[in-house]
């Protein structure tokens, strides 16, 4: 006689729920171990003003040790080299001047400095075990914004 016993459905669901996130947390340590990712805003938080929703506007700033560049968009007050009309939002590219990630308590934390053509921007992104991050900007002609998002791995451009 053969016995079989099956979970309750309640408990097969939270039972998947658990290895699905223990997959998520995996899946992004190895990520982020690599150093090479992409984060994608779906919210910004500029000082002073509203959360913008940007699940509509293009953005993104990929990550690597040895380059980063960025097209996000900039909400907020400049201080001094955007000329009227002239602002192209928070979009640079560079190597880093400096590039660490450090595993804390519950995230991920990134720190990074970039030097654009006519400003230094200091980078920070914490990242959660399951992949939703909020990034930092920091900049001396710029007031500082934050973005809410994730992380994804960076996918091969195809050529035509």
């Amino acid at each position: 006689m053969l016995l079989l016993w099956v979970l309750p459905k309640k408990k097969r669901e939270s039972s998947y729920k658990e290895e699905s996130k223990i997959e998520k947390v995996k899946q992004i340590a190895i990520l982020v171990a690599s150093q090479k990712f992409v984060f994608v805003a779906q919210r910004a938080f500029p000082q002073g003003f509203r959360t913008i929703d940007l699940t509509t506007n293009p953005n993104f700033i990929e990550f690597t040790p040895d380059f980063i560049k960025s097209e996000m968009p900039f909400f907020g007050r400049g201080y001094s080299g955007i000329g009227y009309g002239g602002d192209i939002g928070m979009k640079f590219e560079g190597k880093p001047i400096e590039f660490s990630i450090v595993k804390a308590k519950k995230t991920f934390e990134l720190n990074a400095i970039v030097r654009g053509e006519s400003d230094v921007y200091r980078i920070m992104l914490s990242i959660s075990y399951e992949g939703s991050a909020t990034l930092t900007i920091n900049s001396n002609n710029r007031s500082s914004i934050s973005y809410y998002g994730e992380i994804f791995k960076i996918e091969k451009k195809k050529d035509k």
